[in-house]
């Protein structure tokens, strides 16, 4: 087994002594199709659902992000309690987060995104392959955004 020398592999929770390669690495596509199934099929990626969120018109998307948390938080729980271990037998570590006001920041900022562009990370994918071309445009200011918080995020309060 050949162990994956990057930095990714050394700060993940769940440390990998193999690296997948080739026809491995399928199974994650034909999950990221599927992802994008779902949240085209369960309306996730809808504009216009979105929208509906942010108004207060609609509980649709507020049900379906509290169903992701519940499931989430669930998972979570039973990971930890139990010591369930990967698919790889490796033991999972789930660190435990600290509080910092920056989140609070972050947080206004993301949902302002999201709210004007009707795109979060998740359908964002699933829109552009729906054939919204214009959402390229919300991915790369994602990008930058992401970039510009790399740059300067030891400058930023906690």
């Amino acid at each position: 087994m050949k162990v994956a020398e990057n930095k990714a592999n050394v700060d993940s929770p769940i440390k990998k002594p193999y690296e997948e390669k080739g026809l491995q690495l399928v199974k994650y596509l034909i999950i990221g199709i599927m992802f994008g199934i779902i949240f085209t099929k369960g309306e996730i990626i809808s504009w216009f659902r979105i929208q509906e969120m942010f108004r207060l018109h609609s509980f649709y998307m507020y049900g379906v992000i509290g169903s992701a948390i519940v499931v989430g938080v669930i998972s979570v729980q039973v990971i930890k309690r139990f010591g369930i271990k990967s698919v790889h037998g490796e033991k999972i570590n789930i660190p435990d987060k600290e509080f910092r006001k920056g989140q609070i920041i972050g947080g206004f900022i993301f949902g302002l995104g999201w709210a004007l562009t009707g795109a979060c990370p998740g359908p964002l994918f699933a829109q552009i392959g729906s054939g919204f071309t214009v959402v390229l445009v919300t991915l790369l200011s994602a990008l930058a955004g992401t970039w510009v918080y790399g740059k300067f995020a030891n400058k930023l309060p906690n």
